[in-house]
């Protein structure tokens, strides 16, 4: 038997910065890290090994940072964890004895058990799982027509990926727009009309009632009974926690099966954590579980984790996701922090909300320059910022991460109107135009109405 203090289950970006953060925290102690893959992908970075960046060889997470702070890597299966004897058994490897345990097992592609069909050849999904990405990509390179279901942001993105690899790619959502769950209804309509303006076809508000084929799929039939022909199909229908090892364990699940954790992911068992997206977590604006899955989230979690294992420090608490999302499509970018206004209204806020478009450079003669828009929503009675979406250039990630942390720092939208800000013409918009502060004084001026 091999004896550890800290043991890590899982490779990917839960695994990671959970090791080295109790690595980093308690160098005395020995950290050891087990997860299946030899090579571990980045996640958000699998879409673009369709074209962007070539395979998956160029989208690695690499073991240098892990390797360089003295963790143990073991590549093997865990196969079942006896928490009272604290013995994890693996595959290939024998018993490892452990002193603390934390469980970043992520997630799996979900696949409908109501849709006839997803067993046929050439039908995949996007898990993150490198010697199943390499096979799904070696085998669409001879094929033309994709058909791509579900238009969150793994399926925009992927559509997107292909379009620009010349496939011919059709793009099905059961929802009015594409990423509509996440964004208000202005911004995924821009993002779908850009989306089509590049080449891939998107049917909205359309289900799929069945994936048609004789041992290879050839078709995709769907709910309104048309059919559209294929030589493949992606399913991007969302994931779903991999809590297989943790239910064996007797570890807690919540209501939607993720493993129950509190704000130092701490668990129903003594001495096990659990961070990512295996793990439970509540949405910070309402306090209602959330399925928000996202590998930055999941990075906070596992430094809370990995700082809180031998004592609890109250500053190292997780105490909800904000949920911040951004992606792009060719030049154009768009990123949601917090919550949005239909939800926000769904969920019985009282809210005022200002948007205010201007161009992220100055002047805007710039050859890079790009229109940006900025909308806040805001609790009216307080101005504390409840959410903010943006779509522009490049730079609409990064602002889109300031509208996140002050919405984590209860900030009102008074706070961002007296934002102090650095501004240069190659690099932002102008401080007499700042889309993010414009954005604020419009809300301010209807607070003052109310």
């Amino acid at each position: 038997m091999r004896k550890t203090d800290v043991l890590v289950i899982g490779g990917s970006a839960t695994g990671l910065v959970a090791a080295m953060t109790a690595k980093s925290n308690y160098p005395d102690k020995e950290v050891t890290l087990i997860r299946k893959e030899e090579k571990v992908m980045i996640p958000c970075g699998i879409p673009y090994i369709f074209s962007t960046v070539g395979n998956s060889d160029n989208n690695i997470l690499p073991d240098g940072g892990l390797n360089n702070l003295g963790v143990k890597i073991v590549v093997d299966e865990v196969i079942t964890v006896d928490p009272k004897g604290k013995i994890c058994t693996t595959k290939d490897s024998g018993d490892f004895s452990y002193e603390k345990l934390i469980i970043g097992t992520g997630s799996l592609p979900v696949v409908p058990r109501w849709l006839k069909g997803t067993d046929l050849q050439n039908v995949f999904t996007i898990p993150k799982n490198k010697v199943y990405l390499d096979e799904a990509h070696q085998r669409l390179d001879g094929m033309n027509r994709i058909v791509v279901i579900g238009a969150g942001f793994i399926g925009v993105e992927v559509s997107d990926e292909l379009n620009k690899a010349g496939k011919d790619v059709t793009l099905v959502e059961l929802l009015p727009n594409i990423l509509g769950a996440t964004f208000d209804v202005e911004f995924a309509t821009d993002a779908e009309k850009l989306l089509a303006s590049r080449g891939v076809k998107i049917k909205t508000n359309c289900g799929v009632r069945e994936l048609l084929g004789d041992g290879s799929v050839k078709q995709v039939l769907l709910a309104n009974g048309d059919v559209i022909e294929a030589d493949a199909v992606i399913l991007s229908l969302g994931y779903a926690p991999n809590t297989e090892l943790a239910k064996n364990m007797g570890l807690e699940l919540n209501a939607f099966g993720f493993i129950k954790a509190d704000q130092y992911r701490r668990t129903s068992l003594p001495d096990v954590f659990a961070a990512g997206d295996c793990a439970e977590k509540v949405d910070f604006s309402t306090g209602k579980l959330s399925r928000v899955m996202l590998a930055s989230t999941a990075c906070t979690e596992a430094r809370t984790a990995g700082l809180n294992l031998y004592e609890l420090n109250t500053y190292s608490t997780f105490r909800g996701t904000v949920g911040i999302y951004s992606t792009c499509i060719g030049e154009s970018s768009y990123g949601v922090a917090g919550i949005i206004e239909s939800a926000a209204v769904a969920e019985g806020f009282h809210i005022v909300t200002g948007s205010f478009t201007g161009v992220d450079r100055h002047p805007g003669k710039i050859p890079d320059a790009h229109s940006e828009t900025v909308k806040l929503i805001v609790a009216r009675q307080s101005g504390v910022i409840l959410g903010g979406e943006v779509m522009g250039g490049k730079c609409a990630g990064e602002l889109v991460n300031v509208i996140g942390l002050a919405i984590q720092s209860h900030m009102t939208v008074h706070d961002l109107v007296m934002m102090q800000i650095g501004t240069q013409p190659l690099l932002t918009a102008s401080p007499a135009g700042f889309p993010l502060i414009k954005a604020a004084e419009a809300v301010t001026k209807q607070l003052r109405v109310h």
